[in-house]
């Protein structure tokens, strides 16, 4: 592969992630790890992405990743199938944990007329429950993150160590063989904690986020019971998660 080609792959893969590792761009590139960092320093010289310890941040595609709008209209058909389908996986009468994220806010709106307790961090899914007379929902409280409109934080933390859930349905920035993670420090944060206090952990992420490694290590793979996807998933993660003892569910 050529160089240009190799770098055009690798602004392919920075437009849907914020965060690619070394390795992995020598395993999809076939190339050396000393080739990979020149087409890394010549894409950073270009203003594509800057080169940090491990990998490559992208310079283009954060305001995507961290803006709720633009989450919300991107592969909207899998998002709705996947919401559907895990909101199939909750019980009437249950706790849940609903993540901020716009596939979360799918499985929501599969949710309305079901009689729940929900404990959120996400001001659209309280938007959503804010007239339900079946559903009782708490807000976390915290700092307000104004572009994914949710809500983070230490105050937003000490209320979640103060709950319990049955369920936890989380979004997340990327699945790889090392685990889980996304991609901002203060969402991975409160996340750790919506794990913590939860009895099952159910994932819910399009095919694209399988391979990714986000910015920011949140968990083990093992950390999920359940991951909820589209039939787009390669056969490989689809093997990964299995032999992993994780439920997998591909909504159709």
């Amino acid at each position: 592969m050529k160089a240009a080609e190799r770098q055009l792959r690798i602004q392919e893969l920075l437009a849907g992630q914020e965060f690619v590792d070394i390795e992995t761009l020598c395993r999809l590139l076939q190339a050396s790890e000393s080739t990979v960092r020149r087409d890394l320093t010549e894409l950073e010289k270009g203003g594509v992405l800057r080169r940090v310890h491990g990998g490559a941040l992208s310079l283009q595609s954060r305001d995507d990743l961290l803006d709720f709008n633009r989450q919300s209209v991107q592969r909207r058909e899998e998002k709705q199938l996947i919401g559907k389908a895990a909101a199939g996986l909750v019980e009437d009468e249950q706790t849940l944990i609903l993540d901020g994220g716009s596939t979360v806010a799918e499985v929501a709106r599969n949710l309305m007329g079901r009689r729940l307790q929900i404990v959120t961090n996400s001001l659209p899914i309280a938007e959503i429950f804010s007239e339900s007379r079946t559903v009782e929902l708490t807000l976390t409280g915290g700092y307000l993150y104004p572009r994914l409109r949710i809500l983070l934080g230490p105050f937003c933390e000490r209320m979640l160590a103060s709950v319990s859930a049955d369920v936890l349905i989380m979004g997340i920035g990327g699945i790889t063989e090392s685990g889980l993670s996304n991609n901002n420090s203060l969402i991975v944060h409160s996340e750790c904690q919506m794990i913590n206090v939860s009895r099952k952990v159910i994932i819910v992420a399009d095919h694209t986020k399988f391979g990714r490694k986000a910015l920011v290590h949140l968990a083990p793979l093992e950390a999920a019971n359940v991951i909820v996807t589209d039939a787009g998933i390669a056969p490989e993660f689809e093997e990964l998660i299995r032999i992993r003892g994780i439920e997998l569910v591909i909504a159709s």
